[in-house]
């Protein structure tokens, strides 16, 4: 009877065991599925684990992203996201989890067409790279945790992980040259100071020993002294030495062997890789030459906006005239120190903070902080946001760049503002975050849809009677025509043979930008093929959908629904935002 028993015990819970299995949803299925790839994608990129999330597990790695083994397991990954996605039961998804799923699909599918363009043999252009990038951390004001000893010993692992990063970049380069894969030679250029800075031979002037230099106070003597020893051989012994290597191969064998040509169609698979890139960056079916006929047509519509405003002013001048003008009349340019410009910026903030509720169901939890962009950096970086840190320890963060105070317009300040600040990038990214999705969506982002709310954010400086200074309106109109102008110029550039002079005049004659800023932009487009299309798209995209939520609902549309409806997803395709605006419509 015992045993009987027993086997009868068995039996039971080997039934359970397989009802409780057989239980399991294709929506429990698709869950598993979908966080398992975003904790391998950590894995494999701990600097967006360090970003993202507070594990010290990350904070001392540096994936090497540019070797071939990377490269191996992220190809890996994505196919096998590609076969344990066929196996569920599409049908069997509720509308929410299908659009998880959709958008995994997509962004597995996507990653392994990308991977067919060798972008890792082109791994440094004028920002510098991932050594520039790992760089900045010693200042403590980035994502690398720099507040107790062992974060300062995780991050001198980390850095020590960038010798091996310069070796295979060198690798990779030298390839690039043997293919005829490399950047234009004004794009390396201008990065080639930061990398000299890095082979800063005095260890106390090495950007690598800035973190020594912000050591917290309550350090001991001990630790302090431990710490600047480590340090000290560490860049002595290894850091300095490689940089400096990486940089005379850079200048001496690797800037005469780039490129006079400016568009990425120049080199091998040139064309194909800047479709892919549109493709990308817009998440449209859009071709570059109906993205280059739209930037004209918008860059005609905004200046004749500009042109009322300048007869506001009585200004004779062409509209390049007017805007130059404006941008260095001293009556806007107020500024003697940089902080005064962070200053400006807060109590900016402070005026639009109380407007939100009007426009917006839900606000962010994470706050919003202004600051300086560090120094290593100010020369090539553009004002941008960094979002808050999962778990409330770091908050949302809009860097101004300043170079000099005595110079900064105020005419770009309030656009700006609302698209690097709120409610532009901290709205969006900082309540993405604290949305019921799965962590690769809440993590993620789509350029077309991130920049595109962003480009919209700033029109919301009319509901906010921000734009009722002509000087702000001027800027707002200013910024919507340099994402105008780009559609035409980012298309030139890598699909119509556009030399960098050609973009650069027709950025001065449109814009009136001065030579120095038609250049920087210029060589942006250069090392970001089809990035610089997505604002304007995705801007255009959300207005024309609220123009036909506002025209089908008519007194019963609500701009604060809207917007909640928006941005309650993420970061979606604009093919796909499309579908939800129209199937809340019928909903209404």
């Amino acid at each position: 009877m015992k045993k009987i028993f027993i086997f009868g015990l068995i039996a039971v819970v080997f039934s359970v065991s397989l009802a409780a299995h057989a239980k399991v949803s294709e929506a429990d299925k698709l869950a598993r599925i979908a966080e398992q790839y975003f904790q391998d994608t950590l894995s494999l990129n701990p600097l967006t684990g360090t970003r993202i999330t507070a594990e010290p597990k990350y904070e001392d790695k540096l994936e090497i992203s540019i070797s071939p083994a990377y490269r191996a397991k992220t190809s890996a990954l994505y196919k096998r996201v590609q076969r344990e996605l066929k196996l569920l039961k599409v049908a069997a998804l509720t509308p929410a989890d299908r659009m998880t799923y959709d958008l995994l699909a997509e962004e597995v599918r996507d990653g392994l067409e990308g991977m067919r363009f060798p972008s890792e043999l082109m791994p440094v252009d004028q920002y510098g790279g991932t050594p520039v990038y790992v760089a900045q951390f010693g200042s403590g004001e980035q994502i690398q945790p720099l507040k107790t000893v062992a974060n300062y010993r995780n991050y001198l692992r980390r850095l020590l992980v960038l010798p091996q990063w310069t070796a295979q970049a060198e690798i990779n380069m030298r390839e690039g040259m043997r293919r005829g894969i490399v950047p234009p030679q004004a794009l390396l250029s201008s990065g080639l100071p930061a990398f000299k800075a890095l082979a800063e031979g005095n260890i106390e002037k090495s950007p690598f020993y800035t973190a020594i230099q912000v050591m917290p106070a309550t350090f001991s003597a001990t630790d302090k002294a431990a710490l600047t020893q480590e340090y000290q051989r560490a860049i002595k012994t290894k850091l300095q030495p490689a940089m400096s290597a990486f940089y005379t191969f850079l200048e001496k064998t690797y800037l005469p062997a780039t490129r006079k040509s400016s568009g990425i169609d120049a080199i091998p698979g040139g064309k194909e890789w800047y479709a892919y890139a549109v493709r990308q960056y817009t998440t449209t079916k859009m071709t570059p030459d109906e993205i280059h006929a739209l930037g004209i047509k918008e860059v005609a519509r905004i200046r004749s906006e500009m042109e009322k405003i300048r007869q506001h002013y009585q200004y004779q001048g062409s509209i390049a005239e007017f805007l130059k003008w404006a941008d260095e009349d001293a009556q806007f340019r107020p500024f003697k120190t940089d902080q005064e410009v962070i200053n400006a910026y807060q109590a900016l903030n402070e005026k639009i903070k109380p407007k939100l509720s009007a426009l917006f169901g839900r606000a962010p939890k994470a706050l919003l902080e202004i600051r300086l962009e560090p120094e290593l950096t100010r020369a090539t970086a553009s004002d941008h946001y960094s979002s808050p840190a999962a778990d409330g320890s770091r908050p949302g963060v809009f860097y101004a760049v300043v170079m000099d105070p005595t110079k900064y317009s105020t005419l770009l300040m309030t656009t700006l503002f609302l698209h690097e600040g709120q409610p532009g990038h901290h709205y969006h990214l900082a309540l993405q975050q604290e949305l019921t999705l799965p962590n690769f969506r809440r993590y993620g982002g789509l350029t077309a849809f991130n920049e595109g709310w962003a480009l919209y954010a700033e029109t919301l400086g009319h509901e906010m009677g921000l734009y009722q200074d002509k000087h702000a309106l001027l800027g707002h109109l200013s910024d919507e025509l340099l994402r105008a102008v780009r559609l035409v110029t980012d298309t030139g550039l890598h699909s119509k043979g556009w030399t960098r002079e050609a973009s650069i005049k027709y950025m001065m004659e449109m814009q009136g930008y001065s030579a120095l800023e038609s250049r920087r932009a210029t060589e942006r487009y250069m090392a970001w093929p089809g990035q610089a299309l997505a604002y304007k798209i995705g801007s255009l995209k959300i207005q024309e959908l609220r123009a036909r939520a506002e025209s089908k609902l008519g007194a019963k549309f609500s701009l604060k629904e809207y917007h909640d409806l928006v941005l309650s997803d993420g970061a979606v395709p604009l093919t796909l935002l499309e579908k939800k605006v129209d199937a809340w419509l019928v909903t209404r």
